[in-house]
């Protein structure tokens, strides 16, 4: 079984970078697309960023694009998620998941194995 954690957040100003790993404990997530969401305070779970098992595939949103970039190691079962100019509107909890499917998704339900998740907090 999968088993996602998270590690990389914090507290950091306007303009700052973070970079997120999402690392696979059980060292099984390399056939499997992977992807960042976050969660807001009291707003809903959103879609950040995917990456195909063979990384050859990514995607984001438009409120991150040009901003975050997002990668994998296979060997180290790992995937990041590199966050620069960061804002404060970016502040939420980051979750990483393994997607059911090679691919990902920007569909939250594409994904069956969730991490934590990991805080990010942007002054202004």
């Amino acid at each position: 079984q999968v088993q996602l954690v998270e590690s990389g957040g914090g507290l950091v100003q306007a303009g700052d970078s973070l970079r997120l790993s999402c690392a696979d404990s059980r060292r099984t997530f390399s056939n499997n697309g992977v992807g960042w969401f976050r969660r807001a305070p009291g707003k809903e779970r959103e879609f950040v960023s995917r990456i195909s098992w063979r990384g050859d595939i990514t995607d984001y949103s438009d409120s991150v694009k040009g901003r975050f970039t997002i990668s994998r190691d296979n060997a180290k079962n790992t995937v990041y998620l590199q966050m620069n100019s960061l804002k404060p509107e970016d502040t939420a909890v980051y979750y990483c998941a393994a997607a059911i499917g090679a691919i990902g998704s920007t569909y939250a339900g594409a994904y069956r194995y969730w991490g934590q998740g990991t805080q990010v907090t942007v002054s202004s």
